[in-house]
C-alpha cells in the first residue's frame, strides 16, 4: 500500500470521527430550522406577533381650559364719613365678624343734638297752636288762611326736624353688610372728614374668582360652567360656578373676562389671592377613549386595529376630545372592542396576534 493511500485512509477516518462528535450539537439547530419552516399563522407558533391592546370601557371626561385669576371678596366697602367731626366711640373690634346694621363708629354729635331738642321745642308748641286753631276753624272763629299759616309753619318744623335728623345718622357709621372688619386706622378722639379712612369690610363667605381666557373660546363659555381651582398654602381644591361674563373682548389682551363664585365657610379664602384655574368647558360622561398612540394617521381619515377572535381587523374612526394621553372615539369601535395599542407597523388586517397585556382604556 502506498503511502498516499494511507493519507487517504487516516483522513476518512478522522472526517467521519468528526462528523460523529459533531452531529449532536447540529441536529437541534436543524430540528429547530425545520420547526420554524413549519411555523406560521394560524399554526400557533413561536412567530405570532405578541401584543397589548386595551377593551374599550366608558368614562368620563372633562374639556378644559386651565388659566389663573385673583380671588375678590364677595363684598367690599372701604369705611368713611359723611360728616367732619371728633370720634367719640368705636364699636368693632378689627378682624372680628360684625353685622348688617351694627353701629361702629360714632362721631360727637352734641351740637346736633342739642339744634334737634329746640326743633322739638318748636314743633310741639306750633303743633299745639295748629290744634287749637282748628277748632276755631270748625267754629268759624278764624279764617282759612290764618289756620294755613299755622298748618304750614308745623309742616316746616317737621321738616326742620327731619334734616336734623339726617345729619345726625351722618354722624354714626354703621355695617352695610355682615362681614369682617380689617384693620382700623383711627381711634377715639380723632378728628375725621369723609376723606379719612376707616377700616375696609369684606363680606367673605363667599368669594368671586376673577379671571379671563382667549377671546376663542367666547362661543364655549358659559353662565353655569363649573370651575375648579387652588391657591398656595392650602391642599384642598376648591369647586366654583360662572355667574357673569363681561360682554366685551379686552383689546389690549384679546380675552374674555370672566367671573366665578365660590362658597368660602371655612373662611379658607382670602380676597387678593392668586388662583390656579380649571375652567370646565364640557363633561362627556360617556366617552369612549384611547391612548394617542393607537390611532393611526391617514390622508383624510384616521383608523385604529381591533382584535376579533385573535385576528387583527382594521376600523375608520372618528375622533372627538383629546387629552393628553387620550383621545375620544366617536365612531368606528364600540364599547367592549379590544384595541391594539403595540405592534401597529407590523400588523395588517387578518394577522393573527396573541394579545399578552390587556387593559381596560379606562384605566389607563
Amino acid at each position: 500500500m502506498s503511502k498516499v493511500s494511507k493519507r487517504i485512509i487516516i483522513f476518512s477516518v478522522l472526517a467521519v470521527v468528526i462528523g460523529l462528535l459533531a452531529y449532536p450539537k447540529v441536529k437541534p439547530l436543524f430540528q429547530t430550522n425545520d420547526a420554524m419552516a413549519q411555523g406560521g399563522p394560524g399554526s400557533g407558533g413561536q412567530n405570532v406577533l405578541q401584543v397589548e391592546a386595551v377593551v374599550m370601557q366608558p368614562e368620563s371626561i372633562e374639556d378644559r381650559i386651565f388659566t389663573s385669576g385673583t380671588i375678590r371678596a364677595n363684598e367690599v366697602v372701604d369705611l368713611s364719613a359723611e360728616a367732619s367731626g371728633i370720634i367719640t366711640a368705636i364699636s368693632f373690634e378689627e378682624g372680628r365678624e360684625v353685622e348688617r346694621g351694627e353701629l361702629l363708629v360714632k362721631i360727637n354729635d352734641s351740637e346736633l343734638q342739642a339744634q334737634k331738642q329746640r326743633a322739638t321745642f318748636r314743633l310741639n308748641l306750633a303743633e299745639q297752636r295748629e290744634e287749637r286753631q282748628r277748632r276755631l276753624l270748625e267754629r268759624g272763629g278764624i279764617s282759612q288762611d290764618d289756620y294755613d299759616a299755622t298748618l304750614n309753619e308745623v309742616n316746616v318744623l317737621r321738616a326742620e326736624l327731619n334734616l336734623i335728623d339726617a345729619q345726625i345718622d351722618k354722624t354714626e357709621i354703621n355695617a352695610p353688610f355682615s362681614g369682617r372688619i380689617g384693620l382700623k386706622y383711627v381711634s377715639e378722639g380723632s378728628y375725621i372728614s369723609p376723606n379719612t379712612r376707616i377700616a375696609s369690610l369684606q363680606e367673605i363667605n363667599r368669594v368671586k374668582i376673577d379671571f379671563s381666557v382667549p377671546e376663542r373660546y367666547l362661543s364655549r363659555v358659559d353662565i353655569g360652567d363649573k370651575i375648579n381651582f387652588n391657591v398656595q398654602g392650602i391642599d384642598s381644591t376648591f369647586v366654583g360656578e360662572v355667574y357673569a361674563i363681561e360682554p366685551r373682548i379686552d383689546q389690549q389682551t384679546r380675552t374674555l373676562q370672566i367671573r366665578a363664585i365660590s362658597e368660602n365657610d371655612d373662611n379658607l379664602l382670602y380676597p387678593g389671592a392668586f388662583a390656579n384655574i380649571v375652567l370646565i368647558l364640557e363633561q362627556i360622561d360617556n366617552a369612549l377613549m384611547v391612548p394617542t398612540i393607537a390611532v393611526i394617521p391617514e390622508l383624510n381619515s384616521q383608523k385604529v386595529f381591533v382584535v376579533r377572535n385573535g385576528v387583527v381587523e382594521q376600523e375608520r374612526v372618528q375622533t372627538g376630545m383629546r387629552t393628553s394621553e387620550k383621545v375620544q372615539i366617536i365612531n368606528g369601535v364600540a364599547e367592549g372592542d379590544t384595541v391594539l395599542t403595540t405592534g401597529l407597523l407590523q400588523v395588517n388586517p387578518g394577522t393573527e396576534v396573541n394579545v399578552v397585556q390587556l387593559n381596560s382604556s379606562a384605566e389607563l
